[in-house]
């Protein structure tokens, strides 16, 4: 089955449960999975060839955690083009704020702008509507899982 490295954006936790959640589905599945809390730029690259998942709330200003912000950064200036990346995108979100989803929306279209294939569409959850972020990314995680190779 397919290498995941899943990289977290969290602030107050709900992403990173999220993502725990995630990584218990995919290997499940019989994918291998390493999950990433401040993940770097060095476990990045492990995963250039494989399967990425990203799983990022975003501050009241629309900014990535700093549990994130780092590895954003380090893609941004440092790493360019990444075409082999095959990745899947979670964005937890406040739609009473101006920038809902914003941290996640900024990682969608930086991998974008560097070639990277995002597989499935980007999951948005509102915490307005879901206050359970878990009870949304679950099923959408479940069928990201079968895109895999």
């Amino acid at each position: 089955m397919a290498q995941v490295g899943i990289f977290v954006g969290t602030i107050y936790g709900n992403s990173l449960l999220v993502a725990e959640e995630a990584e218990n589905i995919l290997k499940e599945q019989g994918h291998e999975v390493k999950l990433f809390e401040e993940g770097t730029l060095e476990s990045w690259q492990l995963y250039r060839q494989h399967y990425v998942l990203v799983v990022t709330s975003t501050t009241g200003q629309g900014d990535l955690p700093d549990s994130i912000a780092p590895l954003f950064h380090g893609l941004r200036d440092r790493v360019g083009y990444q075409p082999d990346l095959h990745y899947g995108l979670i964005a937890l979100g406040d739609s009473s704020y101006d920038h809902f989803c914003g941290a996640g929306r900024a990682f969608d279209a930086l991998l974008q702008e560097q070639g990277a294939t995002r597989l499935g569409a980007v999951l948005e959850i509102d915490a307005q509507e879901q206050p359970e972020p878990e009870v949304a990314s679950c099923p959408w995680v479940e069928q990201w899982g079968l895109l895999l190779k």
